[in-house]
């Protein structure tokens, strides 16, 4: 009897670490892509021209502690001579942005990235690819989804082209 219970213990194991791991898929495609922007830091400007850390805003439907976010070159012509977005902006082709997500001041768990790129079959009706991935490299939701986890909160009254960062760090 204890083998037998030794056995279902271990099958159970086994399968809860299948379940736990099955919406973290390897990178490929779009998702491969977005972590190689994201990764990249040459040419970015910081939102409000700083890098440092920001406390989680409470409209954030992120559950990290701090976050910082940065735009390539093309999304950065859409920012004031203070960093931060232009009212009326509407991104580029190409504009790529990237929100660093910590768990702590010290540990970077997760890159939301969001790329201008209206010919992806994975791009949603305003052109975006979301990108949803853990630093590890490791897929957490994936640009297949078209933003379907994101969308409604970053479509929320005083937005900019779904940009959140105005309306909740002033």
């Amino acid at each position: 009897m204890t083998k037998f219970v030794s056995s279902l213990l271990i099958i159970g194991s086994v399968i809860v670490s299948l379940q736990a791991c099955k919406h973290e898929k390897p990178l490929d495609g779009s998702d491969k892509k977005l972590f190689e922007m994201a990764q990249e830091t040459t040419g970015f400007t910081w939102f409000k021209n700083s890098d440092a850390l920001l406390a989680k805003s409470s409209g954030s439907g992120h559950s990290f502690a701090f976050l910082r976010t940065r735009y390539n070159t093309i999304a950065a012509q859409h920012l004031d001579a203070d960093g931060r977005i232009l009212q009326d902006a509407a991104f580029a082709e190409g504009a790529v942005i990237v929100k660093e997500l910590y768990e702590n001041e010290s540990t970077l768990s997760r890159y939301a990235v969001l790329y201008k790129s209206s010919g992806s079959e994975d791009a949603d009706a305003n052109g975006w690819v979301w990108g949803y991935i853990n630093a590890g490299g490791n897929v957490a939701v994936s640009a297949t989804e078209k933003g379907a986890a994101c969308i409604s909160c970053h479509s929320q009254s005083e937005s900019i082209d779904y940009m959140l960062m105005n309306k909740f760090f002033e």
